[in-house]
């Protein structure tokens, strides 16, 4: 089975990845994890990266895309959870593609709803209280900068919305529930 997650920053989507991980032995497959993965590898589209990355520069759709081939071409176990890919139409045509090419298939997209006033106020509540503990905070789990981030998440990524559910593809569950709670629904969801 494979899945995409979709939802704004913090609503939960690597949390939830994890437990499917461990439920289904599903495979998540996390943009940012495989570009430093490939960063470090030492091989020829590890090198691309590295020098794109070492510029300061964007990794293009390409590089993201050969990237994910190589994974989905590998073992894949009870299937892949795509956690951060795709972020526009542009890509979710590619990985249609990708998918299309390597003989596999799309099997849902879960939608984490959440509010976010009330996704903001609660990541900015643990992100305090983490600080009073002593805790390392990621420098932009304040209030402005995740306005910021859901701008950007709702400008480039909530297009994939419509698309997916014109597809027919498209399900919708909780975010704000409990951990377990939206596993949970995520379960019913998958079947």
């Amino acid at each position: 089975m494979n899945i995409i997650l979709l939802g704004p920053p913090g609503a939960g989507k690597g949390t939830q990845a994890q437990i499917l991980v461990e439920k289904r032995g599903m495979i998540q497959l996390s943009t940012g994890d495989m570009l430093r993965e490939a960063k470090d590898s030492g091989t020829e589209m590890g090198k691309v990266v590295a020098d794109v990355m070492a510029r300061g520069d964007l990794v293009t759709d390409e590089i993201v895309i050969g990237l994910i081939r190589e994974k989905i071409q590998g073992e894949n176990g009870g299937g892949f959870i795509f956690d951060g890919f795709p972020r526009t139409l542009a890509q979710a045509d590619a990985l249609a593609q990708l998918l299309e090419e390597t003989g596999q298939t799309l099997d849902a997209v879960i939608e984490l709803q959440v509010d976010d006033e009330i996704l903001v106020s609660r990541i900015v509540g643990r992100a305090e209280e983490a600080a009073a503990a002593g805790q390392p905070v990621r420098a932009d789990d304040n209030e402005e900068s995740l306005k910021q981030r859901l701008m950007e998440y709702y400008k480039k990524t909530s297009p994939l919305i419509g698309y997916y559910y014109a597809k027919g593809q498209l399900t919708a569950v909780d975010g704000l529930g409990t951990i377990d709670e939206v596993s949970a629904a995520i379960d019913g969801k998958l079947g």
